[in-house]
């Protein structure tokens, strides 16, 4: 009863100050809108939906004046409700500090991304942070005459790079990495490789670590994500390199041989693999799809056209490897395959493309929020004031500044002092772990991010209707369960007078239907089952099985209608009768019964018997002679021409 009643709390939600008024309730009034939104949330298939409508409104008026009942005892000020509404916010908030427009984009493209692999060749300038004027301008210099002569068609990268090397007395590297897809490199590169036409260069590109400049040779279809067994020949260190290769490649050789004449592929992983990771599982190697591994490596498997082919013997940077194909699970290309979109969904929110949704949602809401700075305060000051605090943290006190008591920025309802300002950049600048040499311009955009995004949390049942709706669905059940549990289900159940009484007087709405006294067992698997049942076979005692069985068995007795029993129905029952064992394949429990007595139908119940279904019609009586009494208080009345335009 009370979960039907919890659960019921939470389809409802709260008004909206402009829409038409549906009912009151005393001075209280229900918009079409509320109404509406509960409705459809718990809506199922009808013929009639003047009847459903009109029966939902009925039940959706008892609500509200409940709610109404449990507000005016002030329940809503219970430490415990207080609580729950607290937690719950703190469980749910964080799913609204998003934007979600942003974050399907992002979705969209990473899934867009993972169709197709690209094949890159990267030229790549490192920066040294120290560096001067003259080289940077010099480096940028080189990179885009690399960029003019890639652009003209120049594909001796050595030569071009060489030459442009020596004129301009840097070092440009270049690379064939191979190919790429989404999520094997920093989101930066990813975006603008996947920008790029077969042939396309992009402009010189600054990162942190250097410039960038890279080329896109061609691309193809996404292998999927592969499963492999390798054995890894490694080159001993020391010695002649090339008299050691020869040597490894030699035993690579005789390995190989091996396999095509049948030796089993893990076996041979074990005895000869030098991959510590993986030769004891047979050298089977965790799931993988593009850029995991180096080019060459990637090359060489993905040549393997068939499940259990075998390798010939390769080379790479860690030795000669034979690999085994074991499977391969195409890269889904249905953009709606839910478990494939999720999947994307989860690397987007932890890869650092989220922080191009971060930065949007940050704009969103300093809209939102009407952020506002005061155009008397310099930011020259608030950098000039920074610097002294930071300078001698430990001397200066934030609030005896001149600007520390002046406001800077204001939102809505708030404002935001020097003194903040200046607390959180001593905080920031002083912690090495959040302080990576950013600008007093920067720290100031990080700053009022940080401050309004902290106020739009704070008040986000004013910017976002359907947490509003949340907190307010999740209030009023807690209220309407508390109210219940005190006006109802408590009353009734701990009213034994008004029981009996209640009993007595409809004592014919008690009666059995057939019926029987049962044992009932249930086991934890088919093996207790049958030893419990050879020991009551044997006479031992029901209650006895049980407390001797080290909690693997579980025995009952009481009388049951024949309809609450699992009775086979090729199987009539009879005193005396052990209903065969039945086993659970979901969980693999096993369970069984024996008939003692069976009883006809229309047998009266004794007050006991009858007394869970008594408390159920009990609670229905009270509920519906206080609901009358919350009527008189808080007389409801529909407008029955809003009423009539639902039905249109």
């Amino acid at each position: 009863m009370k979960i039907i009643f919890v659960l019921f709390a939470f389809v409802f939600s709260s008004t909206s100050l402009f829409a038409q008024t549906l009912f009151s309730y005393g001075n209280n009034t229900v918009d079409k809108t509320e109404f509406l939104r509960a409705y459809n949330k718990n809506k199922t298939t009808v013929t009639d939906n003047e009847k459903a409508l009109r029966e939902y409104l009925d039940l959706y008026s008892k609500f509200k004046l409940k709610v109404k009942a449990a507000k005016d005892l002030k329940l809503d000020t219970l430490p415990q409700i207080v609580n729950d509404l607290q937690n719950f916010r703190a469980q749910v908030e964080e799913s609204y500090m998003n934007n979600d427009d942003a974050l399907n984009l992002l979705v969209d493209e990473a899934f867009a991304h993972t169709q197709k692999d690209r094949h890159v060749y990267h030229f790549f300038i490192p920066l040294d942070i120290k560096a001067g004027a003259a080289d940077s301008a010099k480096n940028t210099a080189a990179m885009q005459e690399l960029y003019k002569e890639l652009t003209a068609g120049k594909t001796d990268y050595n030569t071009v790079l060489s030459n442009i090397s020596s004129k301009y007395m840097t070092d440009i590297k270049g690379a064939d990495i191979g190919y790429v897809t989404a999520f094997t490199i920093p989101y930066e590169y990813e975006k603008i490789i996947y920008d790029l036409k077969t042939g396309e260069s992009t402009k010189p590109y600054r990162s942190k670590k250097g410039l960038h400049i890279f080329k896109l040779l061609g691309e193809r279809d996404n292998p999927g994500k592969w499963r492999i067994a390798q054995i890894l020949f490694a080159i001993p260190p020391g010695g002649d390199v090339a008299t050691n290769a020869k040597m490894v490649q030699q035993r690579a050789d005789s390995v190989y041989a091996l396999t095509q004449d049948g030796a089993d592929f893990a076996s041979l992983a074990k005895k000869f693999s030098d991959d510590k990771i993986t030769y004891l599982a047979g050298g089977e190697m965790p799931e993988f799809t593009t850029g995991r591994f180096e080019f060459p490596y990637e090359q060489e498997v993905f040549k393997l056209t068939k499940d259990g082919e075998v390798s010939k013997p390769f080379p790479s940077s860690f030795g000669f490897h034979i690999v085994k194909r074991l499977g391969v699970r195409p890269t889904p290309s249905d953009k709606t395959d839910a478990v494939y979109r999720y999947d994307i969904k989860q690397k987007v929110l932890q890869d650092t493309r989220m922080n191009t949704a971060k930065e949007a949602f940050t704009k969103a809401v300093l809209k939102q929020v009407a952020y506002k700075k005061n155009a008397a305060v310099k930011n020259a000051d608030l950098f000039r004031y920074a610097d002294s605090v930071v300078s001698n943290p430990a001397a200066f006190e934030t609030k005896k500044f001149p600007i520390s008591n002046t406001p800077i920025y204001s939102f809505a309802k708030t404002t935001l002092t020097g003194n903040e300002w200046l607390t959180f950049i001593r905080d920031y600048k002083t912690n090495p772990e959040l302080y990576k040499g950013e600008s007093d311009n920067a720290l100031l955009d990080k700053f009022v991010a940080l401050k309004s995004m902290e106020y739009y949390r704070k008040h986000l049942e004013n910017y976002n209707p359907e947490f509003r709706y949340q907190m307010d669905e999740f209030k009023e059940g807690n209220l309407l369960f508390e109210i219940m549990e005190r006006k109802v289900w408590s009353s009734a159940a701990n009213d034994i007078p008004g029981l009996k009484k209640y009993y007595e007087e409809h004592k014919s709405k008690y009666l059995w239907n057939a019926s029987a006294d049962v044992l009932i067992f249930s086991c934890s698997g088919k093996k207790a089952a049958e030893a419990s049942l050879a020991a009551l076979n044997s006479g031992k005692d029901f209650k006895k099985i049980a407390e001797e069985s080290n909690s693997t068995v579980q025995s009952d007795s009481g009388r049951y209608e024949l309809t609450q029993l699992a009775i086979p129905a090729s199987i009539n029952p009879a005193a005396g009768m052990i209903i065969p064992i039945t086993e659970n394949p979901a969980d693999g429990t096993a369970s069984f019964m024996k008939i003692l007595k069976l009883h006809n139908a229309n047998e009266q119940r004794s007050f006991d018997e009858a007394k869970g279904l008594v408390i159920n019609d009990y609670q229905n009586v009270l509920e519906e002679k206080w609901l009358e009494e919350l009527k008189k208080k808080y007389p409801v009345k529909v407008d029955e021409k809003v009423f009539q335009s639902l039905l249109k």
